[in-house]
This record gives structure tokens, C-alpha cells and sequence, in this order.
């Protein structure tokens, strides 16, 4: 049956049996487990999304010709990706966390790309069984998780070169059915959650790490995975039972580690089989959407700048010019990595093989914002909201029968806000900067996509000092060249070719 709501999505993750592992336990039903239902509550948002505002959550597919989730759908033109970009905030906004598929839209859109010209070059077949996949995970609206990042080992070398050849996910062996595989994948978000893994590698690779250029998709249910969860600051505040504490009972993100011990793949969901001079173009592409979907940060920050605002209105200084101007701060920076981000969608431009890709020098400008942007955010949040954001008493003491008045009365701010109010207002904050949502965030935009580094690399690539310096020294009357004028409206042509096409 077709998923299409939240709670259909909630029912399709029971009895699956998975192999997971939490507080050196394994969980029997992780829809039910108090720490984990808040990140599948999140991820039923963009469900629930989809029935209330289908044109901002869903697209047709061209492949069943019905309605999908707007994160199956395979970009064929720029407002594609402006509309994803504008899920991905309005998502944010609604969850106020990470809601856990933008990894798996990336991957199926750069994959999408990068198979058409694997097969061009090749004469490969991988092409159609994507596509064959994407059919099937159109026709049940399913949630696919990406697989990129190894665990890498010794950093300094690479895959073929570790001591444990299973630092970096491999094909153990290949059979006339399929292949297998091996190793473990760090951080992977809502992997738990999710119905399908798409297996990538996370870096370019040599004609020796051959066996390491492997794309591949699998249930989450399959024979040898195993699930080990990630703790998260303040995480087992959800076991307490009660509401205010949490600061944010009902959504949550989700990341854990996978192990994949001689997993088993069928030919048929086999998209990459060592085609290692693929490996870098595929990590590139998916690199550049995914640096652009970091757009989902300003909808957790529109909830962070609402709950500085309201702790402020509690406090009684919302009129203070200071406070209004560090809104105001808050929302610029917002604002940037926005514009930003959908600037890069705006630019997008077609593929080969018919699928648009963002701006790729706007993405990672957009993601290098998100690297700093944020904390930045939170610091002015938990400047206006003072010190209780890390010393307030629990809901316990709120609701005890001696204390809970005394807090009452002391906890007050102004006149008119109910203490338990104000209360809820700082937990958020406190849960958006310092605990569990904090990972969606703050260290998630430090680290998701890549390193701040990664960023500075791509940038510096792409950022044409030769042709800039000519255009310098053209309009300074420094002529070098007879023809460089001419060289200049070449390069500038070219470059800025897609924008134009695009206006």
C-alpha cells in the first residue's frame, strides 16, 4: 500500500524485527521507544505536509504518473529545486529539528546524473535500474536514507591502504546475483526511520580502491545490518516522562551507525560496481545538493528567533532598542542562508541526463554560512534569554506540592505570563542551543555535508582569480594581450552562461 499519511508512515516502521542497539540493549519496537518516537514523529510531518499543502510538498512523478513526496522527485527544471528548498524551510519550521530526508533527495538526484553518464561512457545498464528503483520507491512513497560517510580509519590514507580493510564500506565478493558488502557507515541520519539505504562512497577514490566505488540500494531490514544509535545531549530527558523539560517533546532528530557485515545486494539495485573514476563526480554532485539543502536551517531558525522574541515580550524589554536589534541581527543571518541557498536553485541548471543540479559555487557558499551562521543565532537566543536557559529547575519542582508555588512566584516575569510559559520558552531554547536539538542545529551545520574545510576547498576552486585578475587589469588599462578583451567576453559568457539561459 502507498504510504500518505503521518500515521500510515508511523505504522509501515512496525515489526521489521532491525538489529538495533541502544544503551547496550537491542530495541524490539523503536516506534515506541520514548528517545527515538520524536525523530519518526518528524519525519511524519512531511507526510502530514503533503495532504495539507500538495503543492509545496508533493510533484508528479514521471515515472507512475501520480502524486509523490517533493523528496522523491527528481528535479527537471530550476522551480523544482526552488520548491524543495522551500519544503525544506517550511519543514523546519513545523519540526523545529532535523526532519531527515534530505540526504536521501540529494543522493537520488545526483545518482540520477551521475548513472546517465556512467552508462554513456560505459555501456552500463545502471541508469535504468535506478530508474527501475525510483519506480518502486515512487509507487509506495517511501523514505530513503543516504549512506555516504566511512569511518574512515587513519585519514591520512586512503581506502586500499588501511590496516582494516573495512574502514571504508566494500564489495566482498561477486556472484552471478549479486554482490556483498562490508564495513560501517558514521552519522547517518534517520537511517532508522527509513525504509530504503542508498550506499555510497564519500570520497574520490584510485584504480586501487576499486572495490570501494560502490552504489547500491537496500531495505533497512536486510540480513546483516546492524544499528548501533548515537546519544545526544540531554537525549534521555524524553524518558522522564512529562513535557516541559524536553523543550521539544514531540519532534527530534535521529543519527546512528551502521554495520554492514557481508550484506548482500541483488544486481538489480547495484547502481555503481567499481567504476572508481565516478566515485569523486558522484560525491561532487551529491555534495552540491546537499550543501543547498541546508536551506532547512533557516526554518529552525525562524522557531529560535520566535522564541528569543518571546522570552524577551516575557521579560518585559521587548521594546529595548538593543533586543530589537539583535532580532534583527538574528534574522539577517537567517535570511542570508537563504538567499543564498535558493539563489543556487534559481541557478540551477539541466544535466545530460535530463536532471537539474544547483549552482554548485552558490551551494557551498550557502553551506559555509550555515558552518557559522547558526551558532551565532543561538548565542544572541540564549543572550536574550539569560541565565535561566541553563539553570532552570525541572518540571518536577514546577509541580511539587511545597516547592512548585515558590518557584511560581519567583520565576515570574511579567505580568501576565504564566511561569510554566515562560518555562516552555526557555527549555526550547535551551534544547535548539545546548541539547538535543542542538545537533540538528549546531553541530549537523557544522559538519552535515562536509566540514567547513570542504567548503573553503570547492569555493577556492571555482572562485576564478585569472579571469577576475583580467578583468582588473583590463579596466585599468593594462593591456597584456591584444586579444584579451576579447578573452574576457569569452570567459564571462561562458561563465555566466546559465544564469542568462536561466533569466
Amino acid at each position: 500500500m502507498k504510504i500518505a499519511t503521518g500515521k500510515q508512515y508511523i505504522e509501515s516502521l512496525r515489526n521489521r524485527g532491525l538489529n538495533i542497539y541502544l544503551f547496550g540493549e537491542q530495541i524490539t519496537e523503536p516506534v515506541d521507544h520514548p528517545m527515538i518516537r520524536p525523530s519518526v514523529n518528524a519525519i511524519a510531518e512531511s507526510y502530514d505536509l503533503a495532504q495539507t499543502d500538495p503543492e509545496l510538498a508533493t510533484a508528479i512523478s514521471e515515472f507512475t504518473g501520480k502524486r509523490i513526496s517533493r523528496f522523491l522527485h527528481i528535479c527537471k527544471n530550476a522551480d523544482d529545486l526552488v520548491l524543495q528548498n522551500k519544503m525544506q524551510r517550511k519543514l523546519g519550521q513545523l519540526t523545529g529539528t532535523c526532519f531527515q530526508r534530505c540526504v536521501g533527495m540529494d543522493a537520488l538526484n545526483s545518482l540520477y546524473s551521475v548513472t546517465f553518464d556512467i552508462d554513456e561512457d560505459r555501456n552500463t545498464r545502471y541508469h535504468e535500474r535506478l530508474k527501475s528503483f525510483i519506480t518502486e520507491m515512487h509507487e509506495g512513497n517511501f523514505i530513503i536514507g543516504g549512506a555516504m560517510t566511512d569511518v574512515k580509519g587513519d585519514r591520512s590514507l586512503a581506502p586500499h591502504q588501511q590496516v582494516d580493510p573495512d574502514m571504508f564500506v566494500h564489495i566482498t565478493s561477486r556472484t552471478e546475483e549479486g554482490i556483498y558488502i562490508t564495513g560501517a557507515k558514521a552519522h547517518q541520519t534517520g537511517c532508522i526511520n527509513s525504509h530504503w539505504l542508498l550506499v555510497m562512497p564519500t570520497m574520490r577514490l584510485s584504480e586501487n580502491d576499486r572495490d570501494y566505488a560502490v552504489v547500491g540500494a537496500l531495505p533497512v531490514d536486510a540480513p546483516g545490518l546492524a544499528y548501533i544509535y548515537g546519544r545526544q545531549s540531554c537525549d534521555t530527558r524524553s524518558m522522564e516522562g512529562g513535557s516541559l523539560d524536553v523543550g521539544n517533546s514531540k519532534f527530534g532528530g535521529q543519527e546512528a551507525m551502521v554495520i554492514f557485515d557481508n550484506v548482500f545486494i541483488p544486481w538489480r539495485y547495484v547502481f555503481m560496481n567499481g567504476e572508481f573514476e565516478y566515485a569523486s563526480r558522484l560525491v561532487d554532485q551529491f555534495t552540491a545538493y546537499h550543501r543547498r539543502s541546508y536551506v532547512c536551517k533557516t526554518g529552525l531558525g525562524d522557531v529560535l528567533i520566535g522564541a528569543a522574541a518571546s522570552i524577551a515580550e516575557m521579560n518585559g524589554i521587548e521594546r529595548a532598542s538593543h533586543i530589537k536589534d539583535k532580532l534583527v541581527q538574528m534574522t539577517h543571518l537567517n535570511e542570508t542562508i537563504y538567499g543564498t541557498g535558493i539563489a543556487s536553485s534559481y541557478q540551477g541548471y539541466e544535466t545530460k541526463s535530463g536532471a537539474y543540479i544547483c549552482d554548485e559555487m552558490l551551494a557551498n557558499v550557502c553551506k559555509h554560512h550555515v558552518t557559522k551562521m547558526p551558532y551565532e543565532i543561538g548565542r544572541i537566543a540564549q543572550d536574550l534569554a539569560g541565565g535561566l536557559v541553563a539553570t532552570l529547575p525541572s518540571e518536577k519542582e514546577l509541580n511539587h506540592p511545597e516547592i512548585g508555588s515558590l518557584l511560581k512566584k519567583y520565576l515570574a516575569g511579567k505580568e501576565g505570563v504564566r511561569t510554566e510559559d515562560r518555562m516552555r520558552i526557555l527549555r526550547l531554547i535551551e534544547n535548539m542551543t545546548l541539547g538535543r536539538n542542538a545537533v540538528g542545529y549546531l553541530t549537523e551545520s557544522m559538519h552535515g555535508a562536509g566540514s567547513p574545510q570542504a567548503q573553503r576547498i570547492v569555493i577556492g576552486r571555482m572562485m576564478q582569480l585569472e579571469y577576475k585578475k583580467r578583468l582588473a587589469k583590463s579596466l585599468a588599462g593594462i593591456t597584456e594581450d591584444p586579444e584579451d578583451q576579447e578573452k574576457i567576453i569569452h570567459e564571462a559568457t561562458s561563465y555566466f552562461k546559465r544564469v542568462f539561459e536561466h533569466a
